[in-house]
């Protein structure tokens, strides 16, 4: 286990300095109470051609106002103000432009009304998102299953995380318990702070689960196998779960919620999450079973233990200068 552990966390590295850290460009357009719509522009500020990647007005709207461009941590930010003939957003098509020559992608939200959310990823082979009419139940519960499914692919924090409490537990009837205890954990503040039960400070809460991860990488280090936390990994599991869960609702709140299908889609959101838990765990016991037969080196038993360390005391390190920032 710890040989295949290794291996996957080798690959995850170089992903590793980023993990939470992904910034798209990004555009954000809401329907305003007067009948106009707000839209905001966010793109790296470093850009990786000489054509600028800008929003396309669409061919009913006009610019009625704008705003010099601003910073906004490792971007640069646009306003603007359109006016549009129609009084429905419905049926207008939103693209970017320079998307083809930045080898780039763009992140399209649109609420068309507080309760009505869409979300789209622009692309060079996609560059356009035309705005529907409001999601079914289904059609919610569909797009929010793959968000969360989609955002555990890319929380590599998360996914070390799971990789130490595998070297924590191995395998059997502790795997299963310590799994549903940071299931458990993370569902209760993912759904507190969704529904503004409780505020989630986004800062403190990334530099908590990097101390989390660090933690895992010590108590695995540590000599003292009949710790309570090495007999009863669960509690850890379950701690840090309500953390990570605070995480999860971080990525979520910058989706946002449908209050037409609010339960659906919150709970379909978790639901995707668990599911990218299980692909990540059955990934790990697939390749497990072939690599377990390719080296018996002790330094392997090890090196995981020394990845998520170092790793981790790196996010720490970061993420304290992002916390005082």
């Amino acid at each position: 286990m710890s040989r295949l552990i290794t291996l996957v966390l080798m690959i995850l590295m170089p992903l590793a300095a980023q993990a939470h850290r992904f910034a798209p460009s990004a555009l954000d357009v809401r329907a305003l109470s007067n009948g106009d719509i707000s839209v905001v522009w966010k793109t790296p500020a470093q850009a990786t051609s000489n054509v600028p990647m800008l929003p396309v007005l669409p061919t009913e709207c006009s610019v009625v106002s704008q705003t010099p461009w601003f910073p906004e941590g490792t971007g640069k930010v646009l306003r603007q103000q359109w006016q549009c003939e129609s009084e429905s957003m419905e049926g207008l098509a939103f693209s970017v432009s320079g998307l083809a020559e930045n080898q780039s992608s763009a992140v399209v939200s649109v609420r068309p009304q507080p309760e009505v959310f869409f979300q789209e990823v622009l692309t060079v082979s996609e560059p356009v998102f035309v705005v529907p009419a409001q999601r079914t139940l289904l059609e919610t519960a569909g797009h929010y299953l793959w968000l969360g499914a989609e955002h555990i692919a890319i929380g590599i924090d998360h996914l070390f995380f799971v990789a130490g409490l595998l070297l924590l537990v191995s395998w059997g009837r502790r795997l299963v318990y310590t799994i549903t205890a940071f299931t458990v954990g993370h569902s209760i503040t993912l759904a507190l702070v969704s529904l503004g039960i409780v505020t989630n400070p986004e800062a403190l809460i990334e530099w908590l689960i990097a101390v989390s991860i660090w933690a895992l990488a010590y108590e695995l280090s540590t000599p003292d196998k009949q710790s309570r936390l090495w007999e009863r990994p669960w509690y850890l599991a379950g701690a840090f779960g309500l953390l990570h869960g605070m995480g999860f609702a971080g990525a979520l709140a910058e989706t946002g919620l449908p209050q037409v299908h609010l339960p659906t889609a919150l709970l379909f959101f978790n639901v995707g999450i668990e599911i990218g838990q299980l692909v990540f765990v059955a990934l790990l016991t697939m390749v497990g079973v072939v690599i377990s037969r390719m080296s018996s080196a002790p330094w392997l038993k090890l090196a995981p233990v020394y990845v998520l360390g170092a790793i981790s005391t790196f996010w720490v390190l970061e993420r304290t200068g992002a916390l005082f920032a």
